[in-house]
């Protein structure tokens, strides 16, 4: 056993600088991610026993997303991209104190704390996944977001509980909120040391200094229709296991402690998965992942009881990191192809991909509002979140033919001029 691990040090060692840096600033920064992730939305939820303002704050939270993407492409030309990467992280702790220091949660404040949440995310995920296509290729990507989800997995025990334990050891509003109020304290430290680790990084900014386009390569179609599937059902990952817990089970308390079933065996799964799979592996991986999330929603639907939720958040630990796990490569993998072909740098594509996802972040908020307005809150909880999981399913053929034509693609003789490579690749997509 002992031999096993020292194997797996060794192997982490082996990697690049950057890569290991990387790695160790997103895991500083993982600290963090169930406190903006759960907590926030509890929070909301605590003060305002509205589930309609948590799907606003996290639709300000996308709708802040892409507009951050773009000033990140123009600060790019002139600001170190650590620099930038640096703030993104501290600035969700500045919108924890916004939100924190609001006398009520009005429409206008959640909107704004959800804009500059928003701004936080698109500084954090445009420069880390410009970083994670930089500093990876294709053959280690699997293990590079093992490695990742691995941890965050295991975060996902500790912190959930830690801080559910610490908001119920209080007494009465008052203390709660004072309680929330030294974790947002605690975010900002802890995003400033994962700012410190990405200091130690030789990051290099994008060379190109072009990143707006309108025409791209159909193969990039494709994987904007499977973006579009993954923002469908991105924000009802974030928001939906502190709805339901609030509503069905309880309080904090208890959704530190669901959140943390099975997060054990979750982390040692994913980290083999992404230790050993090989790229062929991707799609078996994407489609558990998504038929886990449907089982579970469609259980939730079927029943809408504690046990309903416990098992979906159960199943949903398991299906959020296979997803991820095999998405990011694919869509890394696509635009190494048509960066190449299209002679643009991969930030041009990491920018336009947030457009697919955003449109899809739009339609999965719309159906919750939707069915919440019209019909009634219980039935946007039992039922939206089954809907967007059903509907995601068509992910696995979509990436199947992706990963089919981006293999074709790239083996295509050297001697085939970009143009003629396109004109081909596009009649055999249709």
């Amino acid at each position: 056993m002992l031999k096993k691990l020292i194997k797996e040090v060794d192997h982490f060692k082996s990697q690049s600088h950057n890569f290991k840096i990387l790695v160790l600033t997103n895991l500083v920064y993982a600290l963090v991610q169930p406190v903006i992730d759960i907590f926030v939305a509890a929070y909301i939820m605590r003060n305002s026993d509205d589930t309609s303002k948590v799907v606003i704050y996290q639709l300000a939270i996308y709708t802040g997303i892409p507009l951050t993407f773009l000033i990140n492409g123009f600060l790019l030309k002139y600001v170190n991209i650590r620099k930038l990467y640096s703030i993104g992280m501290m600035l969700s702790g500045v919108s924890m104190i916004i939100m924190m220091s609001l006398k009520s949660l009005s429409l206008t404040g959640i909107g704004v704390a959800g804009i500059t949440m928003g701004l936080s995310f698109g500084l954090y995920w445009s420069n880390r996944d410009y970083l994670a296509i930089s500093t990876t290729n294709d053959d280690n990507r699997n293990y590079y977001y093992g490695l990742e989800t691995f941890f965050y997995t295991l975060i996902a025990i500790i912190i959930p509980v830690a801080i559910g334990w610490f908001i119920q050891s209080k007494t009465g509003e008052e203390g709660k909120h004072d309680a929330y109020v030294i974790i947002t304290g605690v975010v900002f430290v802890i995003t400033m040391c994962a700012s410190a680790v990405c200091y130690r990084g030789r990051f290099k900014n994008p060379t190109e200094k072009k990143y707006i386009y309108f025409k791209f390569h159909p193969l990039w179609y494709k994987l904007l229709s499977l973006a579009m599937f993954k923002g469908l059902a991105q924000g009802f990952l974030v928001t939906a296991p502190a709805m339901l817990i609030f509503k069905i089970l309880g309080e904090e308390g208890a959704l530190g402690n669901a959140q943390s079933i099975g997060a054990v065996l979750a982390a040692i799964i994913i980290y083999f998965i992404g230790r050993f799979s090989k790229p062929s592996d991707r799609v078996k991986t994407f489609s558990v992942g998504l038929v886990l999330f449907a089982v579970g929603a469609c259980l939730n639907g079927a029943l809408f009881n504690q046990t309903s939720v416990i098992v979906f958040l159960l199943l949903l630990l398991i299906a959020k990191p296979l997803m991820d796990l095999a998405y990011y490569p694919i869509q890394l993998r696509v635009i190494d192809i048509v960066s190449k072909i299209e002679k643009r740098g991969e930030f041009v594509y990491i920018l336009n991909h947030e457009a697919g996802l955003y449109a899809g972040r739009l339609m999965g908020a719309a159906t919750f509002l939707l069915l919440f307005y019209f019909v009634s809150e219980d039935f946007a909880l039992r039922y939206a979140v089954g809907i967007i999981a059903l509907l995601q399913l068509c992910s696995i053929f979509i990436s199947k033919n992706i990963i089919k034509q981006g293999n074709k693609i790239a083996t295509e003789p050297d001697g085939v001029e970009p143009e003629q490579a396109m004109q081909e690749a596009a009649s055999n997509l249709i």
